[in-house]
C-alpha cells in the first residue's frame, strides 16, 4: 500500500479560503447505493431521518497563533528582548503544551515569554523542534486571554493565501463548541447552524456529543512510502457513558451511527476498539491510523468534507468507501467544482453493505 495510491490532482482554485453563507447551504456529495448525487447540506431533511445517529465532536478551537516577547534580563549591553511567534499544537495532560516558536533559537529553557492580556509561558523543554510550554493561567482565566491576545490557527493551505481575520474567529467554530482544546475545527461540523440541527432534532434524527481536541498533527504530511509504516500523531478526546449508551443503543436497534467528521469518527472507533468491538465510556489519547483494511465496528456512514492527496485523512475515507469508490467520488467533485479543504463543500459517504 502506497502513498501515491492516495494521491490526486487538484485544481488550485478549487481550494476554499472563506465558507458559503449560510453555513447550510454549502454543496453536499451524496455517496451511496453506488451512485453520487450533487445535493446541498440542508437536504439533509430529506436524506435522514428516524433511526439515524449524527455524532457530533463539540470541541472548541483557541486562538493558538500568539506574538510575544522574550525579555532576557542580564543580556550583554542591558536587558534583551525578541519579537517571539508561538503556535499551541497539543494540551498535555499535566496542564502544559507542545507548541511551536519562532524562533526557538533565541528561546532558553526556563525563560519567560509575554504575550497581551496578562499571559506569559515559560519554556519547559525543547526536542526535535518542538517546545513544551507552561502557561501563567489556566480554565476560564487562559480561554479569556487567549481570545484577547491569540489569532485562529487557519490551516497552511489558508494561511498561504491571507492572514487570519476577525470573521475567523466563527467562521472556524462550530456553533455546538463547548470545550477548548482544539488546534484546528472538526470541519464537517462548521456546516451546521442552529436551525438546521434542530429541524434534523424534529425530524427523529438524534445527536451525541464527544470530544476529540484536534492537534496540528492532523496537517502534517505522511513521509514514508509504505503508509502503513507511519506514525499518527495523539489526540485526547473523551466518550462519555451517556454518549456510549445512546450510540449503542442506536447499532442494537439497526439504526446508522453517522459521525459528523473524521475527528469524531477516530475517536468513537478507539472508544469501540478499546471495549472488545462495542462502543463504551473513554477517556485519553488517541493515535488510531485508519487505512484500507480496518474494519469498522461503529461508523455506518460519515459527512466529512473533501481532503488533501496523500494524506492520514483520505486514508481513512479508503478504509471506509474503497479506494476505487473514493477515486470516482474525488472525480465527480473536481469535475463538478467542489470546494476543498476546511472552508470547503461537504460529502455524505454511506458505503455498500
Amino acid at each position: 500500500m502506497h502513498l501515491s495510491d492516495f494521491d490526486f490532482d487538484l485544481p488550485e482554485e478549487l481550494i476554499a479560503t472563506r465558507p458559503v453563507s449560510p453555513r447550510p447551504t454549502a454543496k453536499l456529495l451524496y455517496a451511496h447505493q453506488g451512485g453520487i448525487q450533487d445535493r446541498h447540506v440542508y437536504d439533509l431533511l430529506d436524506i435522514l431521518g428516524q433511526g439515524d445517529h449524527l455524532v457530533l465532536n463539540n470541541t472548541k478551537v483557541i486562538p493558538a497563533r500568539l506574538f510575544g516577547t522574550r525579555q532576557r534580563i542580564g543580556a550583554v549591553g542591558g536587558s534583551g528582548s525578541a519579537k517571539i511567534e508561538v503556535t499551541l499544537l497539543t494540551p498535555n495532560t499535566d496542564g502544559s503544551w507542545d507548541a511551536l516558536i519562532k524562533p526557538l533559537r533565541k528561546v532558553n529553557e526556563g525563560e519567560i515569554v509575554t504575550f497581551a492580556a496578562g499571559l506569559s509561558c515559560k519554556l519547559l523543554s525543547k526536542d526535535q523542534g518542538q517546545a513544551k510550554l507552561r502557561f501563567n493561567m489556566i480554565g476560564d482565566d487562559f480561554d479569556m486571554a487567549l481570545v484577547e491576545a491569540g489569532t485562529m490557527p487557519l490551516p497552511p493551505y489558508i494561511a498561504s493565501k491571507r492572514a487570519a481575520d476577525d470573521r475567523d474567529l466563527s467562521d472556524y467554530q462550530t456553533v455546538f463548541a463547548q470545550h477548548s482544546g482544539s488546534v484546528a475545527a472538526p470541519t464537517a461540523s462548521l456546516h451546521f447552524d442552529q436551525d438546521l440541527l434542530s429541524n434534523l432534532r424534529a425530524k427523529g434524527v438524534r445527536f451525541s456529543e464527544v470530544t476529540l481536541h484536534v492537534g496540528a498533527g492532523t496537517f502534517l504530511p505522511v513521509k514514508v512510502d509504505d503508509v502503513r509504516r507511519h506514525k499518527m500523531h495523539a489526540e485526547l478526546g473523551t466518550v462519555s457513558k451517556d454518549a456510549a449508551r445512546a450510540i449503542d443503543a442506536t447499532k442494537q436497534s439497526g439504526g446508522r451511527v453517522i459521525p459528523v467528521g473524521t475527528t469524531a469518527l477516530r475517536l468513537i472507533e478507539t472508544a469501540a476498539r478499546d471495549n472488545g468491538g462495542t462502543i463504551g465510556a473513554w477517556d485519553g489519547a488517541t493515535d488510531i491510523f485508519i487505512y484500507p483494511g480496518f474494519k469498522f465496528n461503529v461508523a455506518d456512514g460519515l459527512m466529512t468534507n473533501f481532503h488533501l492527496p496523500k494524506s492520514t485523512l483520505m486514508m481513512l475515507v479508503s478504509a471506509l468507501m474503497g479506494q476505487t469508490r473514493i477515486s470516482e467520488i474525488y472525480d465527480h467533485a473536481i469535475k463538478n467544482h467542489y470546494r476543498f479543504f476546511s472552508y470547503g463543500d461537504s460529502s455524505l459517504l454511506l458505503p455498500e453493505k
